[in-house]
């Protein structure tokens, strides 16, 4: 059965973004990004909520014409040409961009989906879907990248969440850059 990977950058104090969306404190140096792409040969579907959809595609459109784009961006532009992208909103009704848009019952569509045969799928970023798939048991692995900075305030992870959420660490590794990847389950019921 297929899995859905969350993968997230948050501050030491739980913020996926500061008090005013901003997001220029995350460490993405080419160890992290080296390890964000080995996500590219074991999933094939990169998930997002809508927010987080339309900043990617506004970016990510735009690397295969961009001659002056990084190598780790030309390697991840190269795997979401072929990768199957779904938005998940309540808004929005068609996308070019987008393979499929789920607007309701994100548990059938996503139960349906790890049954399907493919490999894993990639919930990237998209704290607001993230807070929804949590309460709904969706999410198989939580990859959480802890930047070192305390930002006081701004977006919280885990915002939302009023039933504890019980995990098993699985996996710890640092980076450079101070960056330390924590990598969860769920713990079996």
């Amino acid at each position: 059965m297929r899995k859905i990977i969350f993968l997230i950058h948050v501050s030491l104090d739980g913020y996926v973004a500061g008090p005013n969306g901003e997001m220029d404190w995350i460490v993405y140096n080419d160890e992290v990004a080296a390890h964000s792409n080995a996500f590219h040969s074991t999933t094939d579907t990169a998930i997002y909520g809508r927010n987080t959809f339309e900043m990617m595609k506004g970016y990510w459109t735009t690397v295969p014409d961009n001659p002056n784009a990084d190598t780790n961006d030309k390697k991840h532009s190269a795997w979401l040409q072929t990768a199957t992208k779904i938005a998940v909103s309540t808004t929005l009704a068609s996308d070019d961009w987008a393979d499929m848009i789920i607007n309701d019952n994100l548990k059938g569509a996503f139960t349906k989906l790890k049954h399907q045969s493919g490999k894993d799928m990639w919930l990237l970023g998209s704290p607001t879907l993230a807070q929804t798939m949590m309460k709904a048991n969706l999410i198989d692995e939580y990859r959480i990248l802890i930047n070192p900075v305390i930002l006081g305030s701004g977006k919280s992870l885990y915002n939302g969440i009023e039933d504890s959420l019980k995990l098993n660490l699985v996996e710890t590794k640092s980076f450079t850059g101070g960056v330390v990847l924590l990598r969860y389950k769920p713990c079996e019921s």
